[in-house]
């Protein structure tokens, strides 16, 4: 369930070096709590998505393990293990608990997150 709207508000996040490559951090933007990812699979990639897990409903999906499953590039919760594609959202086992994503990219050497 991406947020098909015009960003033309972008917040920046942090510096592309805060965030440990292939892991993800928290960031509180206009009162959501966004999960904000760092993959380098060959070069630096930024996602966001929702931090909010619907299976334990908690606040958890930055603090999962990213990694890939075919060519999907997906964090598992820390709690019970589901995988979310960092893409769309999707939760692979349970669709039904799929979350929401933001737009993300790298300019000037920080993380920018859409609004």
């Amino acid at each position: 369930m991406h947020r098909d709207i015009q960003t033309d508000n972008w917040i920046a996040v942090c510096n592309l070096d805060d965030i440990v490559p292939n892991t993800g951090v928290c960031a509180l933007l206009n009162n959501e709590q966004v999960a904000v990812f760092h993959v380098d699979d060959g070069g630096p990639r930024v996602f966001a998505i929702d931090n909010y897990d619907p299976n334990s409903e908690a606040s958890v999906l930055s603090r999962g393990l990213v990694g890939s499953l075919g060519e999907r590039i997906v964090v598992a919760s820390p709690i019970y293990k589901q995988h979310f594609d960092l893409q769309t959202g999707e939760c692979l086992e349970a669709p039904e608990h799929s979350v929401g994503t933001y737009p993300a990219r790298i300019d000037g050497g920080k993380v920018w997150v859409g609004l």
